[in-house]
């Protein structure tokens, strides 16, 4: 089956390097804010739980309203749904840090008072917000770029999501140290709103979609029951699906992990689901992709706590880790480090061995790119 593309307009790579540019900046900023936040509540409470509770409920949350998000991607065009997504993130991340300067960083920090509790959950709402772009761009690929340069633009977008989050990392720490939680939220926040104000100005010459009878339209506001139906009529993308499903439980380990498997996942689904449902299928994808992460985050949270970091203190930790480890003050932390990677090695290598595997790439090479007019 082909995915039966809209027609790529002559400026399509043009305004998707625009588009992709623009989603750098947004992402960055906002896991600027949310890497802001988990190392300021670490640097106050040294905490490991409470940074793996921020972290899941993330994740959680993403997997709740994704099928949501994937759905509205399919009912309008896309512009407006990432413009409307930034501009209400920008909204939510405002009112958050007129927050934070009201009650005051000291207040904020005391986990015994309901005034972090709120600051997060509130940065939270603006952050899952902000993902509704990440689904809306997917489908934007499928718009823009013509068929054969799929998988170049896919790894542009992962390399673009993964670096977001590894560079933020670092830029996140460096403004938690030397400018504290105030101007994280100020930096982040301007920086949101010239993605916005930029995404307002550029123009996307996207088709209103026209629907055949008997085509599968959006059912509802959460259309789970299309996602499923547009999954299951691709062999092997189920499989597709639940493998990037296991590579998101070493995720919940790393949180900024593997960005050529989610590339691959992408440039499938784009040739072997119809442009019309691939909102739907995408949101399904990110649904099950972003619950794995939080259940690792939960486990690994308290077993890092009060498990490893303690015994790799400990003089018999030490001395048994040190040819691999070091001895540095984060051997806990790199040794669960070394073992999800390890675990990410073997559960690639055993994807690579199953039929599933096999059927999906046969189906992906029989699925003709459909011409452009």
């Amino acid at each position: 089956m082909s995915a039966d593309l809209p027609t790529i307009p002559g400026n399509g790579i043009r305004t998707f390097v625009a588009l992709l540019v623009n989603t750098a900046v947004a992402n960055v900023s906002t896991s600027f804010m949310w890497f802001g936040l988990t190392f300021w509540i670490y640097i106050e409470t040294r905490n490991v739980l409470s940074t793996a509770l921020i972290g899941a409920a993330l994740m959680l949350f993403v997997a709740l309203t994704s099928m949501f998000f994937g759905t509205l991607v399919d009912r309008y065009r896309k512009k407006p749904v990432m413009a409307w997504g930034t501009g209400i993130a920008l909204v939510i991340f405002v009112a958050d840090a007129v927050f934070f300067f009201a009650v005051g960083a000291d207040a904020i920090a005391d986990l015994s008072r309901p005034w972090f509790w709120i600051f997060a959950v509130v940065m939270l709402a603006g952050a899952v917000i902000e993902q509704l772009r990440s689904i809306a761009m997917s489908t934007a690929v499928t718009l823009l770029v013509p068929d054969a340069r799929h998988a170049n633009a896919n790894g542009a977008v992962g390399a673009v999501e993964g670096l977001s989050m590894l560079v933020t990392s670092v830029l996140s720490g460096l403004a938690i140290g030397f400018l504290g939680m105030g101007w994280t939220l100020v930096i982040g926040i301007s920086a949101v709103a010239i993605a916005f104000c930029h995404l307002l100005l550029l123009r996307i010459d996207e088709p209103r979609i026209v629907r055949t009878e008997g085509d599968a339209a959006p059912t509802g506001w959460v259309d789970l029951r299309g996602g499923w139906r547009a999954v299951r009529a691709a062999d092997g993308l189920l499989f597709l699906i639940f493998f990037s499903m296991l590579n998101n439980f070493i995720g919940g380990v790393y949180m900024a992990l593997i960005p050529a498997v989610e590339a691959a996942e992408q440039t499938v689904i784009q040739r072997v689901v119809p442009y019309r449902q691939q909102g739907r299928v995408f949101g399904f994808a990110r649904m099950f992709e972003a619950a794995a992460a939080p259940v690792t985050s939960l486990m690994i949270g308290p077993l890092a706590e009060f498990l490893v970091i303690p015994y790799m203190r400990t003089d018999a930790g030490q001395a048994k880790w040190a040819w691999l480890l070091g001895e540095g003050d984060s051997r806990g932390i790199a040794l669960i480090f070394v073992v999800g990677g390890f675990l990410a090695v073997v559960l690639a290598l055993g994807a690579m061995l199953m039929p599933q595997y096999r059927s999906i790439v046969r189906q992906y090479a029989r699925a003709a790119p459909p011409a452009h007019s």
